[in-house]
């Protein structure tokens, strides 16, 4: 039966009209990062990395609460001071302050009182593959809250990733005992990790209404402080600091570079490249972490740990590179 397309064409004419083309929707792309998203990645990673000798210098007199207390307080009045010098905004209304507040307290405070916590049951080693999770829980959340589409791509690369810190601290891993204390400390640092998490989902938040970094930062380091004043107070811990040499240096590096430029440089990324693909930091710098121990400390690399490191590497190009087009 002919159609109404014949019927309504020109007497004598046996061609039909040509159907429009389908549009195809290109494929989405994730953008290559340019020098200045490089040099933040870099950053971060640097001052992450070498976190962990500063921290060691800070066990043994001080409470661990109130070392990170002093350490939050010390970076929000720098951070407060380089806004104030800057001309960025330092007055917001109520509701913003609800959002610094919860930016505080979910990744200046609780997230590394659950890690101390957790620490105490759990080997190191075990603790950086839990928290590098948090490359992949970011994915998972960052499409939950924002409808990011999960890129298969960067969840390939993250797995690898994952699975390489696990190879590299096996040994320790394996010599774990699971019994009720360590599955309590997994539990805090599974905790610790999602609130790191959550932390990075408000901080996006707050990028997209474009409310600058520097100044969420000062409110979100000064309101991690004060509720972890308050934690240590209700513990019932002093406030006094170990004068020597090693812990107030080793407080003055984690104020200002592991949390003032760290945090101002990994914040920055993550609104700048998705928390997807900033989230990878967290499988990076245990790594390099463990390759300044091997001058510092004179860690001895095993066959596990470096085919580890190539899959760790591997997964960070895997994450960070663009994907082709089709």
């Amino acid at each position: 039966m002919p159609s109404e397309a014949d019927a309504s064409s020109p007497a004598g004419s046996s061609s039909r009209t040509p159907a429009a083309p389908t549009p195809v929707t290109p494929t989405p792309v994730t953008p290559t990062l340019g020098a200045f998203d490089l040099a933040l990645y870099g950053t971060t990673l640097f001052a992450w990395s070498t976190s962990w000798i500063a921290l060691k210098m800070q066990l043994g007199v001080v409470s661990p609460v109130v070392s990170v207390f002093w350490r939050f307080l010390i970076a929000a009045a720098i951070v407060f001071l380089w806004a104030w010098l800057g001309g960025h905004r330092l007055r917001f209304a109520r509701a913003e302050h609800l959002r610094f507040a919860a930016l505080g307290v979910l990744i200046f405070s609780t997230n590394f009182v659950l890690f101390y916590y957790g620490g105490q049951h759990l080997a190191s080693g075990l603790l950086s593959v839990v928290f590098s999770l948090a490359s992949v829980i970011n994915m998972l959340l960052g499409a939950l809250f924002f409808r990011q589409p999960l890129e298969g791509r960067v969840a390939l690369g993250a797995a690898i990733g994952v699975s390489g810190i696990a190879l590299v601290f096996w040994p320790e891993i394996a010599g774990t005992e699971f019994d009720h204390a360590a599955l309590v400390g997994l539990l805090f640092c599974v905790a610790g990790t999602l609130s790191f998490c959550l932390g990075n989902m408000v901080s996006a938040a707050s990028q997209k209404r474009r409310l600058p970094v520097v100044s969420t930062n000062a409110w979100g380091m000064a309101y991690g402080a004060i509720a972890l004043g308050l934690f240590a107070f209700v513990r019932g811990d002093t406030f006094a600091i170990d004068p020597s040499v090693h812990y107030v240096g080793s407080l003055v590096w984690l104020a200002v570079i592991s949390s003032v430029i760290a945090f101002a440089a990994y914040l920055t990324l993550l609104g700048r490249i998705g928390s997807s693909r900033a989230g990878y930091l967290t499988v990076m710098f245990p790594v390099i972490a463990l390759a300044i121990s091997t001058f510092a400390e004179g860690y001895h690399w095993t066959l596990p740990a470096v085919a580890g490191l190539i899959l760790v590497l591997f997964g960070n190009v895997v994450v960070l590179t663009r994907g082709r087009q089709k």
